[in-house]
Order: structure tokens, then sequence, then C-alpha cells
């Protein structure tokens, strides 16, 4: 044992070393705090809100005339093996989702090869939902683009051009969405080629996107848009939603594209960022 009077040198000595240390502790980290780095104000979120671009893909979702329905087929539960997990089948262009080049391109760019930078890009919605009501086969043509610029200013580079013609409120009547006529041909609006043509080559844009199943006119079988869109070397995104929820300028939009090696397409999670 040590004598009374070592035990207290030692103890007064301890709470000296400890508050040596304590002092030392708070001044470095008030130093650092005054020299550590402001966040900048360019990483920090300049978006209000996000909006969800994208229909919850289920076998009851419209699909292109001949396509099959998505399906989920349960391949193990938490009670057989402690997890949850799908199988999925699914055609590519199921649902919300993007079209790659060479979904019309025999030479064009897979899905994987899309730039991802190209995938976030300011979003411009053009609307002609009050045109559509009453003509499904009305295109958005270059009128159209004139008479948005006159009001909005001109469309800038690397813009995606997202065309609104409020097409997803038909999907409470069955049938109403793909829109057959009594021959069997679907009818919605699309882009007019000379319109997409004008996009690309006047206004650099990175892609476009439709509310319907084609970036087409359903009825047209010349393909028009989607040659000269994805003949480009864009892509396009086709059963977008909520287009009406989004400004027709200052969005941002994020297209969360699959990736598999070689593929003409697939669903997407599209996001604006408002």
């Amino acid at each position: 044992m040590c004598a009374p009077r070592i035990v207290r040198l030692a103890h007064d000595h301890a709470l000296a070393r400890r508050g040596l240390l304590g002092a030392a502790t708070a001044a470095t980290a008030a130093a650092w705090a005054g020299t550590a780095p402001a966040t900048p104000a360019s990483a920090r979120p300049s978006f209000g809100a996000v909006v969800d671009l994208t229909h919850t893909l289920t076998p009851q979702l419209p699909m292109w005339p001949g396509f099959a329905s998505f399906a989920a087929i349960p391949v193990s539960s938490h009670d057989t093996g402690g997890f949850a997990h799908y199988a999925l089948a699914l055609w590519e262009h199921s649902g919300t989702h993007i079209d790659a080049p060479l979904h019309r391109v025999r030479a064009g760019a897979s899905v994987d090869r899309i730039p991802a930078a190209d995938l976030v890009a300011p979003l411009i919605v053009l609307d002609i939902a009050a045109r559509a009501h009453t003509d499904p086969d009305t295109t958005l043509t270059l009128a159209d683009i004139d008479a948005f610029e006159a009001r909005h200013g001109r469309i800038p580079p690397r813009a995606f051009v997202a065309l609104h013609s409020g097409w997803e409120q038909r999907l409470s009547a069955p049938g109403a969405f793909v829109n057959l006529d009594p021959a069997g041909v679907p009818h919605a609006p699309g882009f007019d080629p000379a319109a997409a043509a004008f996009l690309l080559t006047h206004r650099d844009i990175v892609g476009v996107g439709v509310d319907t199943l084609s970036l087409d006119p359903a009825a047209s079988r010349e393909f028009g848009a989607h040659t000269t869109i994805l003949g480009a070397g864009r892509y396009g995104v086709e059963m977008l939603a909520n287009l009406a929820a989004v400004p027709p300028t200052g969005a941002t939009v994020v297209i969360g594209a699959p990736k598999h090696a070689g593929g003409t397409g697939g669903p997407a999670r599209v996001l604006a960022l408002t």
C-alpha cells in the first residue's frame, strides 16, 4: 500500500493532467471548427421536392399490343429461407422504360453504353393535353415548340424534353390507354418527326419522353420519331407519369436506367427534382 501523502500526490497529478488534456482537446476542436471548410453551396441539394415520374410496374399495367405482361414469381420467402426473393419476368420495354438507340438502329448504342451524364438533365415539359383530349392522333409539332419558347424561353442544350398529353388519366378505364380502334390499331399522341429533328439539330437535347406507350403517334407505322431520335444516338423514355406535377422549366430529371450488356432498353425509375 502507498502512504496517504503519496496517494494524494498521485491523485492531484492525475487531475492536473486530465485538465491539461481536456483543455488541449477543447482547443484542438475549436481550432478545427474554425478551419474546417464549410459545405459549398453547390454541394447542397438545390431542389425543393422530388416528383416520381414512374408508374408502378404491375401485371395490370397496359403494354404495347402483343407484349407479355410483367410477372413477379416468388422463389423464396421469409418463412422458407429467411429472405423474400422474386424472379421477375418482363420484356425490356415494359412500364416506364428507356429506349436505347439499339432499340431502333442496328448499330446503335445499347442501354449500358448511354453516357451517365446524359441521364441527368434539365427537364422541359411541353403540354399538348388539351388538344390530345379531343384528338388522340395529335402530335407535338414545330409550332408547339415555337409557342413554348415564346412563353418560357429557349430550350437549353442537353435538356430532356417530355411531351405531356395527359394520357395517364386513361389508366382508370380498361382499354382506353392502349386505345385500339375496331381494326386493332392503337391511337395515342406522340412526336412529329420534324419536331424531333429540330430538337436534336437546333437544341442539342439528350433525349425525349412521353406519357404514352410510344415516342411516335401510336397509329404510325413509319416510326419516324423513333428513327429520328434513336438514329441520332439519343434515347427516349416512354410511359412517364405525373408530368402535370412538374413545371414546364426549372426542374432536373434523373433517369435510373438499367445497365445490362447489349440491352435495347429497360424499365427505369425516373425522378424530377423541382
